[in-house]
């Protein structure tokens, strides 16, 4: 099976409540496009519905309480979202749920504790002494009034805050106490990255523990999910993420799905982490995101033959989830890195003809971002890879990377899945490439099925073809019978 993800959403869907059902309307479109699987955008209670579900406040309202100035979160209320889930799995088509441990934000009160200052630039270096601070680290959800869990955050629970309610002052605070600290399983980036944003969940509470493991098991019951995208992995402690990973897997779900977001451009750091979690999470392809970025921007000054040598789809093929952008990165997001128009087609053909990775489609490209006047999406285009994807991906795959400004490569075809896939693509002028198919389609012809390349090829009595691609483009050839 040609598994492929769907980000569900972007930075800008619109918040008037009816993301679930409108995304319930697009599912059955989605599983003849070959989607196999939806992440979803965070589905529990944030700071209010204009919140991408990022500012996470509670865990356990999935939009059944009045929290936060509403029942519904920006996407819906957990009747819609039920409904949602369960339409999906009719269908075959497994959900992810964006999942937030690092943070919490929007507390119900000020606590008055020990803290100290730390720079923003590396948080190991402390500003001034101890001193008492009003932080907003209470919560108590009175709305809930304890239904699914009774447990009730505090300072002791978390170890940093970003304001003192006391000076009025924004800044970053290391939470003093008994074993308290930093947690020294994270990136090493501004000296010590446990420290995001908001309220920093201690890792290394054992109640926070507990609780966290509690609410997995109800959480993922309770949507009857099928796996997690958890976010900003690598700001929590690799050792809790590891024990979490195996207690969900060993204790829950056997065969529950898990990728993690580590934003990082370098492979090495990537491969870090996963022998860290014990190899039982993939990740997302950041690198071979930040490669497509320069490639986009350097043009026919970027040799393509490198276009893979820093990712972990090359390295470690069966842990990328490779992508081309998402609600990160795309325009106007704190890690803008958007993909040229241009070359999104190319990236696209990069993720979904080749053999290795899990391919991400992102929701902007599919649909629009917000009201289409920012981002329109790639509409027939990207529709046109998927048919491409569904019916012609499959089988061993020959590499033809033998120069700088054009590349391509053969997909064979499996049993259940005959036909040959030439891909060629050029980020200068136009060029052609000769790759093998197969003696037995001597003389079939082949079009471009993108449409990008007009003509036929035939295929000569050794089982070539000169597959051509024009200029800053990219040619999907297939037989024409």
């Amino acid at each position: 099976m040609n598994g492929l993800l769907l980000q569900g959403f972007e930075w800008y869907v619109i918040d008037d409540g009816k993301y679930y059902e409108n995304l319930k309307s697009n599912l059955e479109k989605l599983k003849k496009l070959g989607f196999t699987a939806i992440w979803l955008p965070p589905v529990c209670k944030a700071t209010g519905t204009n919140d991408v579900g990022y500012g996470i406040y509670d865990l356990y309202d999935l939009g059944e309480f009045n929290q936060k100035g509403s029942i519904r979160t920006k996407y819906g209320t957990k009747e819609e979202l039920l409904n949602l889930i369960n339409k999906a799995h009719e269908l075959g088509i497994s959900i992810y749920l964006d999942v937030i441990l690092n943070h919490k934000a929007g507390a119900d009160e000020v606590e008055i504790f020990k803290a100290i200052e730390v720079s923003a630039e590396n948080r190991e270096d402390e500003i001034g002494e101890e001193r008492d601070i009003g932080g907003w680290t209470k919560f108590t959800f009175p709305n809930r009034n304890k239904k699914y869990s009774d447990f009730e955050w505090n300072f002791n629970h978390f170890s940093g805050v970003d304001y003192d309610n006391i000076q009025k002052k924004k800044a970053i605070f290391k939470i003093s106490g008994f074993n308290k600290g930093w947690s020294s399983s994270v990136s090493n980036e501004h000296g010590n990255f446990d420290y995001l944003m908001y309220s920093d969940i201690d890792h290394n509470n054992a109640d926070v523990r507990a609780e966290l493991f509690k609410w997995a098991k109800w959480f993922i019951n309770e949507l009857n999910a099928d796996g997690f995208r958890l976010d900003a992995v690598k700001h929590i402690d690799a050792d809790f993420m590891d024990e979490f990973i195996k207690y969900i897997q060993g204790e829950i779900k056997k065969d529950f799905y898990l990728v993690g977001e580590y934003w990082v451009a370098d492979k090495g750091s990537l491969q870090g982490y996963m022998a860290e979690t014990s190899g039982n999470i993939d990740l997302f392809d950041v690198s071979l995101h930040y490669s497509f970025y320069r490639a986009s921007l350097e043009k026919e000054n970027y040799d393509l033959r490198k276009i893979f040598d820093e990712s972990i789809v090359q390295s470690n093929p069966i842990m990328a989830v490779t992508f081309v952008d998402n609600h990160d990165s795309q325009k106007g997001q704190s890690l803008e890195s958007w993909i040229e128009d241009w070359f999104r087609q190319i990236a696209y053909s990069l993720i979904l003809f080749r053999k290795d990775g899990y391919p991400c489609i992102f929701y902007g490209d599919l649909f629009q971002i917000g009201d289409g006047s920012l981002y329109c999406g790639m509409g027939d285009k990207l529709e046109k890879l998927l048919e491409l994807r569904l019916n012609f991906a499959y089988g061993n795959q020959d590499d033809y990377f033998e120069s700088p400004n054009a590349i391509g490569f053969v997909r064979h075809g499996d049993e259940n899945h005959p036909n040959k896939l030439a891909v060629v693509i050029s980020n200068s002028h136009e060029n052609v490439i000769r790759m093998f198919v197969g003696e037995h389609l001597k003389n079939f012809e082949f079009y471009d099925y993108l449409g990008n390349n007009e003509g036929i090829v035939k295929i000569d009595e050794k089982g070539f073809g000169e597959f051509r691609v024009s200029e800053k483009s990219v040619s999907a050839w297939v037989p024409k019978n």
